[in-house]
């Protein structure tokens, strides 16, 4: 994310219980994500689990964006 956009979040996170959660999953998905690419062979399970968390994640940041845009100059 932009430098601009973190301090947005940061900012706006205090007032906004929602956007600090979403924020946290997106972190947590992210952690997630980069533990799964980093090994070299997924199960089929494990992959429809990665597919999943990408989905969320890309969810979770689509909200993310869309208060932060209502928030933006």
């Amino acid at each position: 994310m932009d430098p601009t956009d973190e301090t947005l979040i940061n900012r706006l996170m205090v007032d906004n219980p929602d956007l600090k959660t979403l924020v946290e999953n997106h972190r947590d998905f992210e952690r997630r994500l980069d533990e799964m690419n980093k090994r070299p062979y997924l199960s089929t399970e494990e992959d429809l689990e990665r597919k999943k968390i990408q989905k969320s994640k890309l969810a979770g940041k689509d909200k993310i964006e869309r208060i932060l845009a209502a928030h933006r100059n």
